[in-house]
């Protein structure tokens, strides 16, 4: 019996062949995200609270998206392994029916109710009222969002991660390009503050959704199918997908929603501990590309062996990838430690809101390990076995039982500094990494969800 190495050449290509274009394609959504909190940042403390709240909104609707788009991942790449591309197509006219309508709803809300939603988190007339111009004009790209997610996603779990990953680099780019015009009004452009940002965010997301259709369907990629193709949809394969992919959906809105009950939790502290909450989570999501992409890699790796019915493999591979995942986890925290203090001097923000800033980022980096290796397990692991009612639980459990109460204790009953409050959240971690790690170990995580489904005839 082989041990947990890392000398099989075979999986070692194959990680890297997925991992790194996956990688590259986060790390440059985050950098740019970083770069765009930073050209916000220049408009003051109000600015940043009243952008970082209202894309709460977006943060919702993308988990409930990425909720989708993982099950139908975990599908899609179960049938790529067995070679049945007709329903891989099936899945993907699931996911588009499922994200389309979820996505038109929070537009709906968005567009119709913004400052209704951002007094959930604020009690600033200031922040409400910015955020909410923001919010209104960004709600509107909410469903052709939905659409790039989903074929991105389908796309990855088939091994085609170029094109997603060259979308959303040039869409990403534009993003950037347009809000440095436009918040600041260079090159011509009117000076339109947050709204800049907006718009810019609009018009990237369009470009995004536009791309990536026409490249799907003009190099004929596994996802290019025909609207026939896409509601050809058995009742059989319908109710083995919601069942599977309900509490993977169900896991990401409940994950979702209790980081934005610790981000109003912030919020109530005051405008300088969300400031700092904000920024050092943008940090923070940097330093998560090497493991965002590992651990995406291992979703299509391993759906891909169960689907072709080799458990072993895929049980040995999981090993691997969650040692490999604790100790880049373990670096990228050392790294926070070593650029934190320059980091934080590119943002005018006060010296109070600096100072929490800096503690929160301490805080993060020696968790990050842990962050990591429950993110492998949960995303990477535990749903591409299928084991997603296991992953519901392990995930949000201790979220809502442990780091919830936690967080409201130390801010409303114990009075303590935001950087305290965020360590005592770290709670929870700390349950889900020793309830993840005994399921990893005993193996009854796997289980081939699409064994029973019939092979489609093209």
């Amino acid at each position: 019996m082989k041990t947990a190495s890392f000398d099989d050449g075979e999986f070692s290509r194959n990680l890297v062949r997925l991992a790194v274009p996956i990688a590259m394609q986060s790390l440059v959504m985050n950098a740019l995200n970083a770069v765009d909190v930073l050209m916000i940042g220049q408009l003051g403390e109000t600015a940043i609270a009243a952008v970082g709240l209202a894309g709460q909104v977006f943060f919702l609707m993308s988990l409930f998206l990425f909720g989708v788009g993982s099950g139908s991942a975990i599908f899609s790449a179960q049938f790529w392994g067995r070679d049945d591309l007709p329903n891989v197509r099936r899945v993907l006219g699931l996911a588009l029916l499922l994200g389309i309508g979820g996505s038109a709803v929070f537009s709906l809300v968005a567009v119709l109710a913004p400052a209704a939603v951002l007094s959930l988190y604020s009690h600033d007339p200031a922040v409400i009222a910015a955020g909410s111009r923001y919010l209104r004009v960004v709600g509107l790209c909410y469903v052709p969002t939905a659409i790039s997610i989903v074929f991105a996603m389908v796309l990855r779990s088939v091994r085609q991660v170029k094109a997603p990953m060259f979308v959303s680099i040039v869409a990403l780019s534009l993003k950037t390009a347009l809000a440095y015009a436009l918040i600041f009004g260079h090159f011509g452009a009117p000076t339109m503050g947050i709204m800049g940002a907006a718009v810019a965010t609009v018009i990237a997301r369009l470009v995004e959704c536009g791309l990536i259709l026409a490249l799907t369907y003009h190099f004929q990629l596994p996802a290019a199918a025909r609207p026939a193709e896409l509601l050809d949809i058995n009742r059989d394969l319908v109710g083995r997908f919601l069942r599977t992919s309900a509490p993977v959906v169900l896991g990401e809105v409940l994950w979702s929603l209790g980081i934005t009950v610790y981000s109003a939790i912030y919020a109530r502290i005051g405008t300088e501990a969300i400031a700092a909450t904000n920024i050092a989570s943008t940090i923070e999501s940097v330093a998560m590309v090497p493991l965002f992409g590992i651990g995406n890699a291992a979703a299509i790796l391993l759906g891909n062996r169960i689907g072709a019915g080799r458990a072993d493999g895929a049980r040995r591979d999981a090993r691997r990838l969650l040692l490999l995942a604790v100790a880049l986890g373990a670096g990228m925290g050392a790294l926070i430690l070593l650029v934190r203090g320059p980091l934080l001097t590119l943002y005018r923000i006060s010296p109070e809101a600096q100072g929490y800033a800096r503690s929160v980022l301490l805080i993060l980096a020696c968790a990050l390990w842990i962050k990591a290796a429950n993110l492998m397990m949960i995303v990477g692991i535990l749903r591409s076995g299928g084991d997603t009612r296991f992953a519901l639980a392990a995930d949000t459990g201790p979220l809502w039982t442990i780091g919830i109460p936690m967080a409201l204790l130390g801010a409303f009953v114990l009075h303590l500094p935001v950087y305290w409050v965020v360590l005592m959240v770290m709670s929870d971690e700390i349950v889900k990494f020793v309830i993840g790690t005994l399921r990893v170990r005993s193996g009854r995580w796997i289980h081939n969800v699409v064994q029973s489904i019939p092979q489609a005839e093209g």
